[in-house]
């Protein structure tokens, strides 16, 4: 079945209240821009935020918080699961005063978590976080000794929804990358429920040479066309 087309703001009122929402991107590079921006503007709350980071204040875009984190500042987004807040003081500053939970896994972790999330295997074996704050987190399903060497039984991690970045998505929904923007993309693409993508630039089918297919349109729900003219 062929994705839907749906603007930024239909994509935005599909997403409940209290829905864990996986955002790909890094600092806020590859991020779904316009729907998070929609997002924003409507009356949702309570969001399981999944980002890698806390992206930054005073974006590139000229806007004040950058991707996800005006969705922090709006305070639409009552926990994060992710690896780095310090990007962003306003993040900081909300768990100072008790208004945004965090649960903080490493890096290498949190991927592994969502491939493991995608690909339905019940966990993944990491010596990273021994000896450290990590081994106290939700995310630790037991610790294990293997030969010898102590390892944390990380839990994998689903979404209800994954809001991603394509440069190229076909109306099949296929999709590529331009550069780093691919970053947590796929791996979100393959974790949650429901699937929407954001095209900086729609093509059609075959435009996109099937070996450059990183993410194949059979996971994706929705197509969002990003406007020319978005601004942030």
């Amino acid at each position: 079945m062929k994705p839907k087309i749906i603007t930024a703001r239909e994509a935005a009122a599909l997403i409940p209240s209290g829905s864990r929402v996986m955002f790909g991107g890094f600092i806020g590079c590859g991020a779904a821009h316009a729907i998070i921006k929609a997002l924003d503007e409507t009356d949702v709350e309570n969001i399981e935020g999944v980002f890698d980071d806390g992206s930054i204040v005073n974006g590139p875009d000229g806007s004040p918080y950058y991707a996800w984190a005006r969705l922090i500042h709006s305070g639409k987004i009552k926990k994060y699961i992710g690896t780095h807040v310090g990007s962003n003081p306003d993040a900081s500053e909300r768990w100072a005063r008790g208004e945004l939970e965090l649960e903080l896994v490493p890096q290498g972790s949190l991927a592994e978590m969502i491939r493991a999330g995608g690909m339905g295997i019940p966990g993944i074996l990491t010596p990273t976080g021994i000896g450290t704050l990590v081994e106290e987190s939700p995310w630790v399903d037991r610790k294990l000794e293997i030969g010898g060497k102590d390892y944390l039984l990380m839990k994998p991690l689903r979404a209800d929804f994954a809001l991603i970045s394509g440069y190229k998505v076909d109306k099949r929904g296929n999709i590529w990358y331009k550069g780093t923007t691919r970053n947590f993309s796929p791996l979100m693409a393959m974790a949650a429920d429901t699937v929407i993508v954001e095209a900086e630039h729609l093509v059609e089918v075959g435009e996109i040479e099937p070996e450059n297919v990183v993410t194949p349109g059979i996971l994706v729900d929705y197509i969002v066309v990003r406007e020319e003219d978005y601004h942030g």
